[in-house]
């Protein structure tokens, strides 16, 4: 067997990252490609992550030119297999004592969609949009999220097809609905040893059946949120709604709470909130039943719909009032780690192009989505290379700030790094010319929650 070809090396750390998976390229082409897409992914965003925006190209004219071709060729036809990948990227975020996910942390799952022009693109159809808010010509992404209070990274994403896409609908057997997609993503990280305390999603989830009913009889916890005016059958004179039964807690002000309890949440910036949580009885859901209903809130006398849950959980409830207590407070904390995920969806979507492609096949849409799950992660290797373990109890910093050489707050405060000396090609924009960072900025204006303790 002949020795490999030495690759031409990716600029800083970035290489040491990408050569970790060079065992599953077979090719010197598919290893170059590797390293200058996941280099245009991490550009600052002067513009689109489309293909020529990768290389450097002009946006239109220079879609022929022979570095977008090869993008293109990689990212296309080009033979490797993105599951691979993608099952290497977790298992290093697995082995790396500051990203290794212990069993505090939650997985999370969501859905999220994005507009795409047109019906050739695969899964593309009219569906319901979170990112628009109605129903659009677009494509959806079921999606899986590790996180803690310190870190969160993706762990598999699916696309969803629409029944309107396949030839018997929703009769046909390549049908999955989301909660169905979101169920195999469970089984996928845990094959993957990935540890967590509770599965959490929020209501589209929560209101799910079907996704209940096969999360409990896989024995994996969970903690789902549910629609406050979801309703539910009882007796007359019973509550009919987790509304209903949040009214029939008992509160009378904080020195008469019935059956509420206080829990303080602490936030990334430093402030915290005090909440009130309880256990509810709402038709087969109860504190002594397999089902809990936990209702959450700012304010019990008002039930604020921006500050207050209401939370679907097999969690067992403890035997004493004050292991109740800290059992809410840790339900509230699981809960508020869901969080991480819109976060997760601002950076790869804000900054390394998630929904950029310009690719019409199923496998080169994965393929996309997988290259920047790997950008996503490098970021987190880069920052937490060089910063201190950090106490459980802190927040997740910005995944960007591993690679940031600027004075931008967070930054590292390190030199520039990123192809120091490269220089462009004929037809080509400097793609390293305003480059001081790995990523120009990921979005750090959430205020996400940390851990959540009684008081």
């Amino acid at each position: 067997m002949s020795a490999r070809r030495p690759c031409p090396p990716a600029p800083g750390p970035l290489e040491d990252y990408a050569q970790r998976f060079d065992v599953l390229f077979s090719s010197l082409a598919q290893r170059r490609g590797l390293r200058d897409y996941l280099q245009g992914l991490l550009l600052p965003r002067d513009r689109n992550k489309t293909l020529t925006g990768l290389a450097g190209a002009e946006p239109i004219t220079g879609a022929q030119h022979r570095e977008v071709q090869r993008l293109q060729w990689f990212l296309s036809e080009s033979a490797w297999d993105h599951e691979q990948v993608n099952d290497r990227r977790v298992q290093l975020l697995c082995q790396d004592p500051a990203t290794a996910p212990h069993e505090r942390g939650v997985l999370v799952l969501d859905d999220t969609g994005d507009r795409k022009d047109g019906s050739a693109t695969a899964h593309v159809a009219r569906q319901y949009l979170g990112s628009v808010g109605k129903i659009d010509n677009g494509i959806v992404a079921v999606t899986s999220l590790w996180a803690d209070e310190r870190c969160y990274w993706p762990v598999h994403a699916v696309p969803y097809t629409p029944a309107s896409r396949l030839p018997a609908g929703e009769r046909d057997p390549g049908f999955r609905t989301k909660p169905q997609l979101a169920i195999e993503l469970v089984q996928a990280a845990q094959q993957a040893g990935i540890g967590f305390q509770a599965v959490v999603a929020d209501c589209a989830y929560g209101d799910n059946p079907g996704f209940t009913d096969a999360l409990t009889a896989a024995k994996v916890p969970f903690v789902l949120a549910l629609k406050p005016r979801k309703g539910t059958w009882a007796p007359a004179e019973a509550a009919h709604t987790p509304t209903e039964a949040a009214g029939d807690l008992g509160w009378q002000g904080s020195r008469k709470p019935g059956r509420w309890r206080r829990v303080t949440r602490r936030f990334r910036d430093g402030h915290t909130e005090t909440w009130w949580a309880a256990d509810a009885q709402l038709g087969g859901w109860g504190p002594d039943r397999p089902l809990r209903l936990v209702v959450a809130s700012t304010d019990p006398a008002r039930l604020p719909g921006h500050s207050t849950w209401y939370l679907l959980t097999n969690l067992p409830r403890p035997a004493t009032r004050r292991a109740q207590q800290a059992e809410l407070a840790d339900i509230v904390r699981l809960y508020g780690l869901r969080n991480w995920v819109e976060q997760s969806y601002k950076q790869v979507k804000g900054e390394l192009g998630w929904a950029d492609f310009q690719v019409r096949s199923d496998r080169a849409i994965r393929r996309h989505w997988t290259l920047v799950c790997c950008a996503f992660s490098f970021c987190w290797q880069a920052f937490l290379a060089e910063q201190p373990p950090a106490p459980e109890s802190q927040a997740a910093p910005t995944a960007a700030r591993g690679a940031q050489a600027t004075g931008h707050p967070g930054g590292t405060g390190r030199a520039t790094v990123v192809a120091s000396g490269a220089a462009p090609g004929a037809g080509l924009a400097d793609p390293m010319e305003h480059v001081a960072t790995l990523l120009a900025v990921m979005v750090a204006s959430t205020a996400a929650p940390a851990a959540a303790t009684a008081a």
